[in-house]
C-alpha cells in the first residue's frame, strides 16, 4: 500500500457532536483484558454523569491461547464496528489499554465506519493505534483521554473533570496545560495534534492507516514502563525515519514508570532539542494523573514558554 503524504496532517479532520445528558455511551476492549470490578467503579461515574453505558458483549472475554489479549482479534473488531455503526450510540469508550488494537485495525469495515459518522472516541496508550486510524481512514477527529477502567480515571478527580468538561462544554477546555508544564525548548508553534503514546507511534511506521510523518503537527507524546534507553531508541527511530522531518512542536505528557525524570530529561534534551521547535514538557496527559483530555486531529498553538496548548476550535461540535 502507498504511505500517504506527508501534508496529509493538515487536512481538515470531521469533530464529533458533544455529548448530552441520556446518550448512549459503547464500552469496547480492542486490546488487553479488562478487571470486571474496575470496569463496574467505570461505569459507574458515566452513569453519574447521566449517560448510559452500553458494554459490547466481548468487553470481558479473554483470548484462549494469549493472555494479553481481551478476546480473540473478530471478536474485539466487532464489537468496535458493531458499536460505531449504531445510530443510537453517541460514544465510543474504551475500556483499557494494554496490547492488541494493532491486531484489529485492518479487520474494521473503514468505509462503514465513515458512513455512520464521526462520534466521540476516547482512549489513549494503546488505543494510539487507532486514533491514527480513524484520523486516515475515516477523517474523524478522536479524544486522547482516559479509559473507563484506568485506574487514572477511576481515582483521579481532575483527570475526571477533564473528560466530563470536554465531552459536555468543550467550549470550556479550550486551553490544555498543567502548572507543571515548562518549556524544554522554548517559543510557539502552530499546528494540528496528532501523537500518543511514544511505542506505539514508532511500532506504527510504515504499516496502513497511520501517519506518515508528523509534517506540520504539533506532536503528543508519552509512555509508560519504558526505561531511558528504551526511549532514546524509540526516538532515534523517528529521528532516523525521518517521521519528524517538518514536526512544528512537541508537547511531552508523562512517563509514568520510566525512571527518573531527569535522566528522561536528558533524553530528551539530546533526541529532540536539535530539531528547532518548540517543545512543551509535562504538559499533563498520558498514563500519569492528572490526565488532561486532549483532542487529535484539531489545529492548535503550543506554547511551550507559557506551557499551554490553545485549541483554534472546541474538541467537539
Amino acid at each position: 500500500m502507498s504511505r500517504r503524504p506527508a501534508e496529509a496532517t493538515a487536512r481538515p479532520l470531521t469533530r464529533p457532536a458533544r455529548l448530552r445528558p441520556g446518550d448512549r455511551v459503547a464500552i469496547v476492549a480492542p486490546s488487553g483484558p479488562v478487571p470486571a470490578d474496575r470496569l463496574d467503579k467505570g461505569l459507574a461515574i458515566l452513569r453519574g454523569w447521566d449517560l448510559e453505558p452500553v458494554v459490547l458483549p466481548h468487553v470481558l472475554d479473554e483470548h484462549p491461547r494469549l493472555s494479553y489479549l481481551a478476546g480473540a482479534d473478530a471478536a474485539r473488531a466487532r464489537d468496535l464496528q458493531d458499536a460505531w455503526c449504531d445510530p443510537s450510540v453517541s460514544a465510543v469508550i474504551c475500556a483499557r489499554g494494554g496490547y492488541g488494537a494493532q491486531r484489529i485495525a485492518d479487520l474494521l469495515d473503514w468505509d462503514a465506519v465513515r458512513e455512520a459518522g464521526p462520534k466521540v472516541f476516547v482512549g489513549y496508550s494503546d488505543v494510539t493505534a487507532l486514533h491514527e486510524a480513524f484520523a486516515l481512514r475515516a477523517g474523524f477527529v478522536t479524544l486522547h483521554g482516559p479509559m473507563a477502567a484506568a485506574l487514572t480515571f477511576l481515582e483521579d478527580r481532575d483527570t475526571q473533570e477533564s473528560l466530563h468538561a470536554t465531552l459536555f462544554a468543550p467550549e470550556t477546555v479550550r486551553t490544555l496545560g498543567l502548572g507543571s508544564a515548562r518549556p524544554l525548548v522554548p517559543g510557539r508553534a502552530r499546528g494540528t495534534t496528532l501523537g500518543g503514546c511514544l511505542s506505539l507511534l514508532a511500532t506504527g511506521i510504515g504499516t496502513p492507516h497511520t501517519w506518515p510523518s508528523a509534517d506540520g503537527g504539533l506532536l503528543l507524546m508519552e509512555d509508560t514502563g519504558e526505561e531511558p534507553y528504551r526511549l532514546d531508541r524509540v526516538l532515534t527511530q523517528l529521528l532516523r525515519s525521518g517521521w519528524l522531518d517538518g514536526v512544528s512542536g512537541i508537547a511531552l505528557g508523562s512517563w509514568a514508570g520510566c525512571g527518573p525524570y531527569e535522566q528522561l530529561r536528558r533524553v530528551f534534551v539530546d533526541r529532540l532539542g536539535g530539531l528547532g521547535v518548540p517543545v512543551v514538557e509535562e504538559l499533563g496527559f498520558g498514563h500519569g494523573a492528572p490526565a488532561l483530555t486532549i483532542p487529535l486531529g484539531v489545529p492548535a498553538v503550543l506554547d511551550a514558554d507559557s506551557g499551554s496548548l490553545e485549541l483554534d476550535e472546541p474538541a467537539l461540535v
